[in-house]
């Protein structure tokens, strides 16, 4: 028996034809791009408003930062015991202009990443509380380097 795939948080990421991408919400007043989406209002000070259709993301990105988590992160996050460290990137999506936090893909440590490096959205697993076989997974988005010249 399978485990059950579950999306860690509903609404923010989807799977398409090209693979996973996040859904934000882009401002038809102004143009803004939201993530995670908005459905109440456009958050550009300057908007007067307008409507907020969803959007797929672009799927790539190059890191504006990065970091290594060494401490397992506060409830609801439920780490694996023993804590494993994870690298986490701040992406910055040139074709929106706006930087996405995520969980690098297991595999990558923050030695291995650098400012500019190019990087791609994949699926992931979140570490739940819940185990055994009929437990779900719950899926999330990670980012994973590209080998230099952005092939991948």
């Amino acid at each position: 028996m399978s485990a059950t795939r579950l999306p860690a948080v509903d609404g923010w990421f989807a799977s398409g034809p090209d693979g996973l991408h996040l859904i934000g919400t882009r401002c038809t007043a102004c143009a803004t791009v939201h993530f995670p989406p908005e459905p109440r209002f456009c958050r550009n000070p300057r908007c007067p408003g307008g409507e907020l259709p969803d959007v797929p993301l672009s799927r790539r990105g190059r890191v504006w930062s990065y970091t290594d988590c060494r401490y397992p992160p506060p409830p609801p996050f439920a780490a694996p015991d023993p804590f494993v460290p994870f690298a986490l990137a701040a992406v910055e999506l040139a074709a929106e202009g706006i930087i996405v936090l995520g969980r690098v893909a297991p595999g990558t440590a923050a030695a291995d990443l650098s400012v500019g490096c190019e990087m791609e959205l994949v699926e992931g697993d979140l570490p739940a509380g819940d185990t055994g076989p009929a437990a779900p997974v719950h899926t999330v988005w990670n980012w994973r380097p590209l080998p230099r010249g952005g092939a991948g």
